[in-house]
């Protein structure tokens, strides 16, 4: 669950956010739709004021832009903004790399938790099941860091990844497995390296995360 400073949604409201929020993360609603309180509710089986209440709190987290008697615009992700939420994410992955070696130990045994769910999720080619995975993976690494604020700013960070990514959601097998791989190493440098080679480790993954996640914002 999300580390929240802000005042927790009534359950309906809750529900129709975390509806929404799935929606537009993995492209049921695409960058550039318009979404109105009124086919919304009727989707969920809410009236509008909880509608209104989580379309407020998806606008503060910057996936949704209100326009008044009009309805909520899903917010594109520019070219500028993709390549300023590479270099956050730089920043924060590095120094979660480092501020979580002394709680290695537990961090471990969370992490083969994801690895096996992405094994899981490879074996069954589903992409989804996958990414989620892997990004449980890298947030436990930030949570392990013990900074709750930059943990709640990765967590954004990442769900505007995933909404710049949600248009052309597919990844071949040979990537979910050099992605396995890459993981794999990053364990095992948490496991049997040093904080150095652990911290190395995290940079030259992210790096061609980068990569690849660069490749998507150029089309």
């Amino acid at each position: 669950m999300h580390l929240t400073m802000r005042t927790a949604l009534p359950p309906a409201s809750a529900r129709v956010y975390e509806s929404i929020k799935r929606g537009i993360l993995d492209g049921t609603h695409p960058c550039g739709a318009l979404l109105t309180e009124g086919e919304l509710a009727d989707a969920t089986g809410v009236s509008r004021t909880p509608v209104r209440e989580a379309l407020l709190r998806l606008e503060t987290e910057g996936l949704v832009k209100l326009y008044p008697k009009k309805g909520a615009l899903v917010v594109p992700v520019s070219v500028e903004e993709g390549r300023e939420l590479l270099e956050a994410r730089a920043v924060i992955e590095d120094w979660a790399a480092y501020a979580a070696w002394p709680a290695r130990a537990a961090l471990a045994d969370t992490l083969r938790g994801h690895l096996d769910d992405m094994r899981t999720a490879r074996r069954a080619a589903d992409i989804a099941a996958f990414t989620e995975a892997d990004r449980h993976f890298h947030e436990a690494i930030v949570e392990a860091g013990g900074n709750a604020i930059l943990l709640r700013t990765y967590r954004t960070l990442r769900d505007r990844q995933l909404v710049l990514m949600a248009a052309d959601l597919r990844m071949p097998g040979s990537r979910m497995d050099a992605s396995l791989r890459a993981h794999e190493h990053l364990l095992h440098e948490l496991e049997a390296g040093t904080r150095t080679t652990f911290r190395e480790a995290s940079r030259a993954h992210l790096h061609a995360a980068g990569a690849r996640l660069r490749g998507e914002v150029a089309r």
